[in-house]
């Protein structure tokens, strides 16, 4: 087996690097999301379109 390791070493950062990749790409992703999320909702209270219990009703209804 040690003939491998150094092998088997590659292999493995290649599979660490697109995890982290993959990682730093969903959490880009989350906070885009947010920031979407956060400005609509903002934008909605802005133009008094939305009060409070609006937004209370949102987060009960993004709950399930």
């Amino acid at each position: 087996m040690p003939v491998f390791e150094a092998n088997f070493n590659e292999v493995a950062l290649l599979i660490n690097q697109a995890r982290q990749n993959a990682l730093r790409t969903v959490n880009a992703e989350l906070v885009n999301l947010y920031w979407n999320v956060g400005g609509y909702v903002s934008h909605k209270l802005q133009q008094a379109e939305w009060g409070d219990k609006t937004v209370s009703a949102l987060a009960d209804y993004l709950r399930g």
